[in-house]
């Protein structure tokens, strides 16, 4: 993780992504990483609100029978923290695939009548729709921030016959994927929140 210098624009959007009750089903997805993820998730959101820059949940629709995700099943919600601030969001995508940018409304048509230019990518998965989502953002032109520890994800094994890499590392080679390949600056929480301080009160 590198927390390189970076400026936090005013109308900076957070994406929260995928942040469902689904991903709690543990016998369904296996091990995860990062339990502080929803903390982190939750402390951006806050100081979004606080400091008035808009939020864009992201939810994903899945199309595979008997997925913890299909539209019709519990999981689909969003978890109660999410759901709890969902009032303050802007915008609120549905998607079927992995990168937000094909969801509905259009996120990037939204985002260019608003002039906004930098986003931040939290949620779940870090290696699926959190990094299909990053590099698109980062191939569509804009300043991209993604704070690792607001995000986690699960062991996967490349089919029967094929390794098994764990959450942790899957994060660490997301990290390098997104910075090492220029699609976006990896970040950390604290960072952000450092970046982003609540209006100075009277």
């Amino acid at each position: 993780m590198n927390d390189t210098e970076f400026h936090l624009a005013d109308n900076a959007a957070l994406l929260v992504i995928d942040v469902q009750k689904g991903f709690d089903d543990a016998p369904f997805w296996g091990p995860r990483n990062n339990p502080a993820a929803e903390a982190n998730i939750a402390a951006l959101m806050d100081a979004w609100e606080a400091t008035g820059r808009p939020l864009v949940l992201v939810r994903h629709t899945s199309l595979r029978p008997g997925s913890v995700l299909a539209a019709d099943h519990p999981g689909h919600a969003f978890k109660d923290f999410v759901e709890e601030r969902g009032a303050r969001a802007a915008l609120v995508i549905d998607k079927t695939v992995n990168s937000s940018f094909y969801g509905t409304p259009d996120l990037a048509e939204w985002l260019t009548a608003r002039g906004v230019g930098q986003l931040v990518v939290a949620g779940i998965q870090t290696n699926m729709c959190v990094e299909t989502t990053a590099r698109m953002a980062g191939n569509l032109g804009y300043d991209v921030l993604v704070p690792l520890d607001a995000t986690h994800t699960f062991d996967l094994t490349a089919g029967p016959e094929g390794p098994t890499l764990t959450a942790d590392q899957l994060a660490t080679a997301t990290a390098v994927n997104l910075q090492g390949g220029g699609f976006a600056r990896v970040v950390t929480t604290e960072a952000l929140l450092a970046a982003a301080p609540a209006p100075a009160t009277a």
